[in-house]
């Protein structure tokens, strides 16, 4: 008799072996439901495509019989499907299990705890001080901008993007300290045309960020249906967890934040149109737009944000360089869009993105966007712009800008 195989997820990472005596495709579940990475030796990589949902062991044999010539090659098959089904990569009840297991847990912790604490920043408080301290010390502030609404930061890690981190971080004077610091993140995981919530406070090794459940409720509550609620993306997700950490090493480790994920705004990007002829989308940003025109002062935007992603990480057919070869390309196409992001123009922005469904890949565009259409009089001056190699073969691109409201700056000259 023959087995119906199981779909392979399609919520999976998939990257070339980092490990040279392991070449092969590295797979890895980036939603965090299975610890488990596996190394597909090369010669097994074709019978992933088996995993359809549509073909059965019986296929998967015969394609293996056909590639060696072995008619006792389909215990490998039977390998494959074992280690994939253990690591939970396979649409079964295996992975049912996994997935609600870790969205119970994230719904039941009173706080949202640290996924880079140990990894890409020291779990250990004084040694990660001393690091903040050493990332943020050197450099000159920039001048304070009258009626500053907030900047924009890159999410990149700390070691790789750290100077564009401190332009923008000098860039927020003391006295916002009692402010609510709105942290629009890029959510990678999340649903097109979503934006995730939490009232839980961030925990990193500094201590608690105290998250504004009021406000998030609101948006909640006003925000339609694109509005999620306990979004599981928060579990995992680092664009906004870096903002925290740089927030809480300037005014404490209690400071106050309104965390929103802002998922691609993928409809628009590939069908044309506005992101807001959308809804839902419409709906959460009028809730937004509300709460921001309401509160004013009191609130302070910061956009956790990274911009091109260029090279074979990211699936070009080539190598790229920072600030090499290509890379000039995309520095004059990235400093476009920037100078439209700088003007205010959402519009203006949006088209560039929208053309040729962005080859640059910016994986911040939607909650750039955001900003905009939430501070429409918000202007923006670019404070620093780099490009980092994230691997040999792949580079990202980031900048920091402090933005202003243009009227409350006029009247303030006046």
């Amino acid at each position: 008799m023959s087995r119906l195989l199981p779909r392979l997820r399609t919520n999976l990472e998939f990257l070339p072996s980092p490990m040279p005596d392991r070449p092969g495709l590295l797979i890895r579940d980036a939603f965090a439901y299975s610890d488990v990475s596996l190394i597909i030796p090369p010669a097994l990589v074709e019978c992933l495509t088996c995993f359809d949902g549509m073909q059965t062991d019986l296929d998967l044999r015969a394609l293996l019989v056909r590639m060696t010539g072995d008619l006792r090659s389909g215990e490998a098959g039977e390998h494959l499907f074992q280690a994939l089904q253990q690591a939970g990569f396979l649409e079964d009840e295996h992975y049912e299990a996994l997935k609600q297991r870790k969205h119970r847990e994230f719904q039941e912790s009173p706080f949202r705890p640290s996924i880079l604490a140990g990894r890409s920043y020291p779990d250990e408080p004084a040694e990660l001080r001393a690091q903040l301290d050493s990332y943020f010390r050197d450099g000159d502030a920039p001048a304070p901008e009258a009626g500053l609404a907030g900047i924009a930061a890159p999410h990149v890690s700390l070691d790789g993007g750290y100077a564009c981190y401190r332009s923008a971080y000098q860039a927020l004077p003391a006295n916002f300290l009692g402010r609510v610091f709105v942290i629009l993140g890029t959510s990678h995981y999340g649903a097109p045309e979503t934006f995730g919530l939490t009232r839980k406070p961030f925990r990193t090794p500094l201590g608690d960020a105290v998250t504004e459940a009021r406000l998030a409720e609101e948006l909640a509550a006003k925000g339609g249906p694109a509005a999620q609620m306990e979004d599981y993306c928060h579990s995992i997700e680092h664009s906004i967890e870096f903002q925290v950490l740089a927030l809480q090493h300037k005014y404490g480790a209690g400071v106050r934040i309104l965390p929103v994920l802002c998922g691609p705004y993928a409809r628009s990007l590939h069908q044309g149109g506005k992101p807001e002829d959308d809804p839902g989308v419409a709906q959460f940003l009028d809730a937004l737009r509300e709460i921001a025109a309401r509160e004013g002062e009191r609130l302070a935007f910061v956009i956790g944000v990274d911009m091109a992603h260029i090279g074979r990480r990211y699936g070009d057919g080539f190598s790229a360089t920072a600030r090499q070869g290509r890379m000039t390309e995309v520095e004059r196409l990235d400093r476009e869009r920037i100078a439209r992001i700088e003007a205010g123009d959402a519009d203006g922005f949006w088209e560039l993105v929208q053309k040729d469904q962005d080859p640059l890949h910016w994986c911040g565009s939607s909650a750039l966007y955001t900003f905009l259409r939430v501070r429409p009089q918000a202007r923006g001056r670019l404070l620093r712009y780099e490009q980092w190699n994230i691997d040999p073969q792949s580079v990202v691109s980031f900048a920091a800008l402090a933005f202003h409201d243009a009227a409350q700056a006029a009247n303030t000259l006046k």
